[in-house]
């Protein structure tokens, strides 16, 4: 009998979050929603075709949403596939202390708190109880503004790049750990959400789930959403830092 795969969403109420939900239910995934907007993730969770479960998380409250989610993969049973998509993008070129320290908060403290979480999910506890031959595949949703600081978003573009760096840094870790947990770390471009700072080569959060989706199917390390951005990547790289401060300054 085949064992039916898990994969709870961080951040599953709206934008990539959501369209990743529909997508990996129509895969056959058995769907975990955690947001801080119950009503809607039970209104999505009615709408799968796959059973699904809600977890109300607050991701700044660390050890609190550490906590929801390890009841929530237990209430599930099986685990196979963690997801981090909750984000902050506020446009702050005031500094003011509270946007930029709500956006540290959420991207950075939110993201390693679950990250590690997931982690310890999967290199314990989960080990025994996962549908697929490895030990456990986490997702990062992390920006191809990781690659410039642009001014008014340097938070944000900064806690990309600690996303990103991150998620780099335990794969370095899993070339010598006995578990067998794939990372793949997630740049999307621009994408028709809340977050969406402009309309060049902007894609559906559908577009952009399907391409998510086929990447943790073939269990990549690094993907660009849509395909195009990997070109805009190689350009931030390969431009001298003063016309990249012209162009994003």
């Amino acid at each position: 009998m085949t064992q039916t795969r898990g994969a709870i969403i961080v951040g599953a109420s709206s934008g990539i979050g959501e369209a990743l939900a529909r997508a990996l239910a129509e895969e056959g995934y058995e769907i975990g929603l955690t947001a801080r907007r119950t009503e809607r993730m039970k209104e999505i969770g009615s709408e799968l075709p796959t059973r699904s479960y809600v977890a109300t998380m607050d991701v700044t409250d660390t050890e609190d949403a550490r906590e929801g989610f390890f009841e929530l993969a237990e209430a599930m049973g099986s685990v196979d596939l963690v997801v981090f998509s909750a984000g902050v993008g506020p446009y702050n070129p005031k500094l003011e202390w509270e946007t930029e320290r709500q956006t540290v908060d959420v991207n950075v403290r939110g993201f390693v708190a679950l990250a590690t979480a997931a982690m310890e999910y999967f290199e314990t506890a989960g080990r025994d109880d996962h549908a697929s031959e490895r030990d456990g595949h986490l997702v990062g949703i992390s920006s191809v503004a990781a690659h410039f600081g642009g001014s008014g978003v340097q938070a944000y573009c900064a806690s990309k790049a600690f996303v990103s760096t991150y998620l780099e840094g335990l794969r370095a870790r899993q070339r010598g750990a006995e578990s067998d947990v794939t990372i793949t770390t997630v740049e999307p471009g621009y994408v028709d959400t809340e977050l969406s700072m402009g309309e060049f080569w902007e894609a559906s959060t559908e577009t952009a789930a399907n391409q998510i989706v086929r990447a943790i199917r073939k269990e990549k390390n690094h993907v660009y959403v849509t395909r195009r951005w990997r070109l805009v990547a190689w350009f931030m790289k390969a431009m001298p830092n003063a016309v990249l401060r012209r162009v994003f300054g």
